[in-house]
């Protein structure tokens, strides 16, 4: 039986596909392009709410590979469960990298160097000058070290930072130095000017950041959130902020959107950008070079990259 694959780009747009599987666009709009049980490749359509991307999922007999065009999967686990067993889910390690990277620098940089106030000054035709802190001579703490991790690395060393601090899920060595575990963080935590969280949300990352957490960062510290919302505990973070004893700047937050009115938005100290980390002109070329390898991994019998989970198995590999 030829194998049916569900892609978020016309078959045209990727070259290099291979030859055999029927290829299907669906961007999530109401109407599916055929039978979902057809389905053996299912690629989730990017920047959709969650519910779109996991409806056609209990019609999916067949489906052997789930591939996410984001670095997280936490949008597509309620629709894990209705899946088949033995299932792989992958997600898109590799395409957010340098997109996230760079708006993680311009974060530390706008908030450090107070972009917003001039920002603000200027609609006011004021010259509001003076001193600002530099992120040269900083200590950042950079909380779940992985590709992206690495990649902002990459992009503060030219800063002169004093110290770049690694911490993931467990400890090991990098290429640029020891990855402390976790379990750590309590150490760790005073000795940042900036903590960047980059983190998948998990059950163990959920309110990771909580009233313990900021309340061990020091004072006039900056709290970067790239990861996902619910890794920070909204109203704690808000206790903090509202006294002045440190700053924020979230590409993410808990709720996402940020609804009208939400005290966050005028929080002083805080800056908000839309979940912009990924969606940039680099994200398309890569998130293609991907499909195209790992649907020729697929075609070929060749072991997929970025396997997370596969449904019915230990959860995470």
């Amino acid at each position: 039986m030829t194998a049916e694959v569900w892609l978020p780009y016309r078959e045209d747009e990727l070259e290099g596909l291979p030859d055999g599987p029927v290829y299907r666009f669906w961007d999530g709009r109401e109407e599916y392009p055929a039978d979902p049980a057809a389905c053996a490749f299912y690629v989730v359509p990017y920047l959709r709410p969650g519910a779109v991307g996991t409806r056609p999922m209990p019609d999916m007999t067949s489906v052997k590979v789930v591939q996410t065009l984001s670095a997280g999967i936490d949008h597509v686990e309620p629709g894990l469960s209705s899946l088949p067993e033995g299932v792989q889910v992958c997600n898109a390690r590799g395409v957010h990298d340098a997109s996230t990277a760079e708006l993680t620098l311009a974060l530390i940089l706008a908030q450090l160097r107070g972009i917003p106030d001039f920002v603000r000054a200027q609609e006011r035709g004021e010259w509001a000058s003076g001193f600002r802190p530099a992120l040269a001579d900083r200590t950042v703490l950079i909380v779940g070290y992985g590709a992206i991790g690495s990649a902002v690395e990459d992009r503060l060393v030219p800063f002169e930072p004093a110290r770049v601090v690694r911490v993931a899920r467990s400890a090991r060595t990098a290429a640029r130095g020891p990855v402390h575990p976790l379990a750590d963080l309590p150490g760790l935590l005073p000795e940042a000017d900036v903590v960047v969280l980059l983190t998948p949300l998990t059950e163990a990352t959920r309110h990771l950041v909580d009233a313990s957490f900021l309340a061990r960062m020091k004072d006039g510290a900056l709290l970067v959130n790239v990861a996902r919302g619910p890794v920070v505990e909204t109203k704690a973070l808000l206790a903090e902020v509202e006294t002045g004893r440190i700053r924020a700047a979230l590409d993410v937050t808990d709720p996402e959107p940020l609804p009208p009115g939400h005290p966050l938005w005028t929080a002083p100290g805080v800056l908000i950008t839309p979940h912009v980390g990924g969606p940039t002109s680099a994200f398309a070329p890569r998130a293609k070079r991907l499909l195209v390898d790992q649907l020729s991994r697929f075609a070929d019998g060749r072991p997929l990259r970025n396997v997370m989970l596969t449904t019915g198995g230990r959860g995470m590999t």
